[in-house]
């Protein structure tokens, strides 16, 4: 019988101090390991659940590769809102933890960005037309991770809609901040100007959350944390370009991704098809016409003055 190497005994004197803090008793867990069973890859990543979660509302097959990646992309959105809670771990985040965040938020939607062809070019433009007809009033427009991505990238104040930037500045409550955020005016109809029903439906379930989530978000934003950090790190010019692409690919390059499937599968010239949302999305979703950006005091006038008029792919 072979002996214990000191790597072995190393590790059990590990575990048992381990287990001792807590008062657990080292054995008992070997035996457990014991009659555990080898970890799968199906079992470790629920393989069997995820692909039972695509549950298309018709029989035609290109609305499975819209409901994939609609929830490929929250997966994504998790993984982002995850990235700037790691830095809100830290009471005091370095500079290099920072930009490593930073690095993989931009990481995930530029992958998001550079896949969107999917949407674009991945679906039969009929097809499309006939499925998204059952998928009324439900909108990609009600992804509550997204408001959150854009809570915690910055202050709330600049998620404000433009023309009410005056009404609710800085300083304004936090509620009435809330109220008066630019996407409520994407989902109003354009007639009367009344909430549709999938805004309706939205706030509903999502409202209280959204002004929670901001008062937290208040202290613990990107901007706030990168406001924090050694003056040094303020002026690493590697870590102000990673900023500055996170605002450009959240509020430039994802909205013109959608701007680009909305004209290729709802522009039917000369009918221009409404959004399953009823959101205008000719006006809604064009970058220049929104105007949000996260960090101005990172950008020049004339980079201001030119937002969302230049293509960033």
């Amino acid at each position: 019988m072979e002996k214990f190497t000191h790597e072995i005994l190393d590790r059990l004197e590990k575990l048992e101090q381990k287990y001792a803090v807590m008062g657990q008793n080292m054995l008992s867990y070997l035996d457990g390991l014991l009659h555990a069973e080898y970890l799968t890859y199906w079992d470790y990543i629920h393989l069997d659940t995820l692909l039972s979660l695509q549950n298309p509302r018709t029989p035609i097959h290109d609305e499975n590769i819209f409901i994939t990646y609609h929830q490929i992309t929250e997966l994504y959105f998790k993984l982002i809102l995850q990235s700037v809670e790691r830095l809100n771990m830290e009471a005091q985040p370095t500079g290099q933890l920072y930009k490593r965040q930073v690095e993989r938020i931009n990481r995930y939607f530029e992958n998001l960005i550079q896949s969107f062809d999917i949407m674009v070019e991945g679906m039969d433009k009929d097809e499309f037309l006939k499925f998204r007809m059952s998928l009324l009033p439900a909108s990609g427009f009600q992804s509550a991770q997204y408001r959150m991505i854009e809570i915690m990238s910055t202050d709330l104040h600049h998620l404000v809609h433009f023309s009410k930037r005056e009404e609710a500045g800085p300083d304004a409550p936090i509620v009435k901040q809330c109220e008066l955020l630019y996407w409520r005016w994407g989902a109003s109809e354009l007639a009367t100007g009344k909430k549709t029903l999938t805004l309706r439906q939205f706030e509903e379930k999502y409202a209280e959350t959204f002004i929670h989530f901001a008062e937290k978000a208040v202290t613990t934003n990107l901007w706030q944390l990168y406001l924090r950090l050694p003056e040094a790190d303020r002026q690493d010019q590697e870590l102000i370009a990673l900023l500055k692409q996170h605002d450009l690919n959240a509020n430039v390059r994802w909205p013109l991704s959608h701007f680009r499937s909305a004209v290729r599968h709802l522009d039917n010239k000369p009918q221009v098809i409404e959004a399953t949302g009823g959101t205008n999305w000719q006006k809604y979703l064009p970058p220049k016409n929104q105007r949000i950006v996260f960090y101005p005091e990172l950008w020049s006038a004339e980079e201001l003055e030119a937002w969302g008029k230049t293509v960033h792919f």
